[in-house]
């Protein structure tokens, strides 16, 4: 209530809540990296360093593994007779087996270069602190 001679309180701000509170994504200030300085651009050669290493990596691991299948039943006439299941041994090492190699080799790459992005954006972000 308002004594005469006194103005009405004007009432508070309304907020609006549209649920819990949520923090922000942790960000990497990229002040050196934006500002293309010779540290922003150490930074980002070592990021793509890095996810290079990992691609070739990931690259020689499926071409050893993948690639070199035609090679050893070309080197050992004998591995194109064996059978499992009715089924020749090449066709189920190259029409089966590898779906599931190739998947993995995709997750574990997606895995390590997000590991790789993560790592980078610490790197940044204590150097801006």
């Amino acid at each position: 209530m308002t004594e005469p001679g006194q103005h009405p309180a004007e009432p508070p701000e309304r907020v609006r809540v549209t649920g819990p509170p949520s923090r922000r994504a942790a960000t990497a200030r990229t002040s050196d990296i934006d500002a293309g300085t010779r540290l922003g651009g150490v930074y980002m050669r070592s990021l793509l360093r890095e996810q290079l290493r990992l691609a070739l990596g990931v690259l020689a691991v499926m071409a050893l593994t993948i690639g070199l299948l035609p090679l050893a039943f070309y080197l050992a006439p004998e591995l194109s007779e064996v059978r499992l299941l009715g089924v020749p041994l090449g066709w189920l090492l190259l029409g089966v087996v590898v779906y599931p190699a190739l998947v993995a080799l995709g997750w574990g790459y997606v895995r390590r270069a997000e590991r790789n992005e993560r790592d980078f954006a610490e790197i940044v972000s204590e150097q801006d602190a």
